[in-house]
């Protein structure tokens, strides 16, 4: 009596390799298997390159964030001065910017006065964000010394103004420029307060990787900004950084009580949680979409199974009576199945992370056949897109195509196992 052969058997796997390179007349399950094989391989392209520029979305926004921005920021309770104003500046700033300092894990605090002002060059003029800073706290900025598009010589931030280079676009300006700053608030006299206008140099110009931020921030020297904003020996808040941002609740109450209870603080998640929130939820959102494209294009392997179970009937009888178990009839279509499964998500897995290794070369060429207006920076607030390949995101796609491929190949493979041998020889 003829015995079935060992699972997984070079048999098994003979036969398997017959039935996929099955010829067109016996009822076209090749065109099926490419067919399925492509579509597999399409679908972990897309999930793999959405996860790698979602992953580099969030990165570039983080970093950016991080690296230009406080990631806690220090004010003062509203209060009345002397002249009956409200006001949230901070006269004592040194002694509360030395024992915020102290803090365990603080590695940065710089005092900042800002204002807003009309800037103007020649004919062209834009309203700006002026950001009283020290030369010193201004070269402790991560995003601002390592610009790799920035212009001039950081070190003369003393000598006149950094600028953004969106800034610096709508203005037509250059290095060793002079642009005229205006501010409403300036000048008090008999008669009232007169606008104060100052003309300074343009001696360095930044790309902070954001253009809503580098279309509208100037750093001016700190003692100059409280001369021009009539804040002498005062600042509006304490740019605080720490060396674990993503642990930033960790070290909000030492800072409170460093700063004073009465201080008022403002971390990097506050202002941008709502943003966070809202793109982990559109990430989740995607996943499950690309998921379910991935589930389709491996029911292409059911259908193709299932026609190629109904051509090989006949076959399927013969095996049966010459020693094969259903076992053995099963494994074989699951071969035949998974196989394709497995090709599909290796050419997919290859595909995606070329795309997102290669994105800025690949986007820049789509985006000069568009003439420049597929990427607007305008708009979507980045000069381009960005693509983090992770790890764990290909584990993740190459898993959820993978799994899916095997179970949904049970299906029909046990369909084929279960064939009565004599009604397949039967009918065939």
């Amino acid at each position: 009596m003829a015995t079935s052969p060992a699972p997984f058997s070079r048999l098994e796997w003979m036969i398997a390799w017959r039935y996929l390179r099955a010829r067109r007349s016996e009822g076209g399950i090749s065109v099926m298997t490419w067919i399925s094989l492509i579509g597999i391989a399409l679908a972990v392209f897309a999930l793999i390159a959405t996860l790698a520029v979602r992953s580099g979305f969030r990165s570039e926004f983080v970093d950016t964030i991080l690296g230009a921005n406080a990631h806690v920021a220090v004010y003062s309770p509203l209060r009345v001065d002397e002249f009956g104003k409200t006001t949230r500046l901070i006269a004592d700033y040194d002694e509360m910017a030395e024992r915020v300092r102290a803090v365990d894990g603080v590695v940065r605090v710089a005092p900042i006065l800002k204002g807003e002002v009309l800037a103007s060059l020649r004919n062209r003029s834009a309203g700006v964000q002026i950001y009283g800073m020290s030369p010193n706290d201004l070269l402790s900025l991560p995003g601002m010394v390592n610009s790799d598009q920035a212009i001039g010589d950081i070190n003369r931030f003393g000598e006149g103004l950094a600028i953004g280079s969106g800034v610096a676009r709508q203005l037509g300006a250059g290095l060793g420029d002079r642009i005229k700053i205006l501010s409403p608030d300036g000048v008090k006299t008999a008669f009232g307060t007169s606008p104060r206008v100052k003309t300074y140099e343009i001696t360095y110009i930044f790309s902070l990787g954001r253009y809503d931020i580098d279309r509208v921030r100037i750093y001016m020297p700190l003692t100059e900004a409280q001369s021009f904003f009539n804040a002498e020996e005062r600042v509006e808040e304490l740019e605080v950084m720490v060396d674990r941002p993503e642990l930033i609740e960790q070290y909000e109450l030492p800072i409170l009580r460093a700063a004073g209870t009465d201080a008022i603080l403002w971390t990097w998640q506050d202002s941008s949680g709502s943003f966070l929130r809202a793109l982990e939820v559109e990430d989740n959102v995607m996943f499950i979409i690309l998921s379910i494209l991935v589930l389709i294009a491996t029911m292409n392997i059911v259908s193709g199974l299932i026609m190629l179970v109904k051509n090989k009937g006949r076959d399927i009888g013969i095996l049966r009576t010459i020693g094969l178990s259903e076992g053995s009839i099963l494994r074989v279509f699951f071969i035949c199945g998974a196989s394709v499964g497995v090709v599909g998500t290796l050419l997919g897995t290859v595909l995606g992370c070329l795309f997102a290794l290669y994105i800025d070369p690949i986007f820049g060429l789509v985006n000069s056949i568009g003439e420049g207006g597929i990427w607007d920076a305008s708009i979507r607030g980045l000069y381009h897109l960005p693509a983090k390949l992770e790890v764990a995101d290909v584990i993740t796609a190459v898993s959820l195509s993978l799994g899916l491929s095997f179970i949904v190949t049970i299906f029909p493979a046990r369909r084929a196992a279960r064939m009565n041998p004599v009604e397949a020889l039967r009918y065939e």
